[in-house]
């Protein structure tokens, strides 16, 4: 990025990076605290339901580490995803978060990382993370935009989205991605989208919109501009089921932040679905 290519090109990425500039939720934080991999997106698999019997007094504790082992989870389900890294191999985390997935990444391949957010919060905790456990070599985070990094084209092996599609225009962000990849890269996104079959956004995710400053796009809209921009999918996995028993345990705990019943509702009146694409960039 230079002086004349800001980081934040709108008004409205200047909101969202308040939001998550500002963003101090436990169901992130306690988690992360686990183990020092601090996801920001939800779990997948069955729930150990026994978490919420026992003792009341470490309840609590039991929950947290239950919605961290899903939610790690469904970072080892993209992670499974991304091809055939290499040490040598670059990749790039694109809405990064507080870093999780790229330790992740890093830990299973050896790769360099390059994770982008237009969070400055969310970098500088990120960085502090791989200066903790002694990758801060190979794990970096920039505060850059993920429509417009100033990175060299064709520099990565393999690009991902963890739940961050829904905070950029597709068509802007898939361009970017086929210009960053190697032919032959691969590209991930784990996301929600609404059901073209269903007609309209439903009321509970115009809900889910409001609560995260997003816009949930239509399942159509991945593969329309996916084409448009020499990304192939191999890989379609539909995730729904896999992710509403993670949903119904955090409703049920002291970490419920108050959406949760919106995403249970679009889940079972299947309004809203939860995609695991994969594509490779010819």
């Amino acid at each position: 990025m230079t002086a004349e290519t800001p980081v934040l090109a709108s008004l409205y990425q200047h909101s969202v990076a308040d939001y998550w500039n500002a963003e101090r939720n436990p169901v992130n934080l306690r988690l992360g605290d686990v183990d020092g991999i601090y996801h920001h997106h939800y779990g997948i698999g069955e729930v150990d339901w026994s978490v919420l019997e026992g003792p009341e007094d470490t309840r609590d504790k039991r929950v947290v580490e239950e919605l961290h082992r899903l939610e790690s989870a469904q970072a080892d389900v993209l992670i499974s995803q991304l091809g055939r890294l290499r040490p040598h191999h670059r990749v790039m985390d694109a809405g990064s978060g507080r870093g999780g997935s790229s330790f992740l990444v890093n830990a299973r391949h050896g790769c360099q990382v390059d994770g982008v957010s237009i969070s400055e919060s969310q970098v500088s905790f990120a960085n502090e993370q791989a200066k903790k456990r002694g990758v801060d070599d190979k794990v970096r985070f920039h505060f850059r935009n993920m429509l417009d990094t100033g990175f060299e084209t064709g520099a990565f092996q393999a690009i991902w989205n963890n739940e961050s599609t829904m905070y950029v225009e597709l068509a802007q962000l898939f361009a970017e991605h086929s210009r960053l990849l190697a032919r032959g890269g691969r590209y991930v996104c784990i996301t929600g989208c609404y059901n073209d079959a269903y007609g309209l956004p439903s009321r509970a995710v115009s809900q889910i919109n409001a609560h995260y400053i997003c816009d949930i796009h239509p399942r159509s809209t991945y593969f329309k501009e996916m084409a448009a921009n020499r990304l192939i999918p191999i890989s379609v996995i539909d995730l729904t089921a896999a992710t509403i028993p993670y949903w119904e345990l955090r409703a049920r705990t002291s970490l419920a932040t108050g959406i949760e019943a919106a995403f249970l509702d679009a889940y079972n009146n299947g309004s809203f679905q939860y995609l695991l694409i994969a594509a490779d960039r010819v």
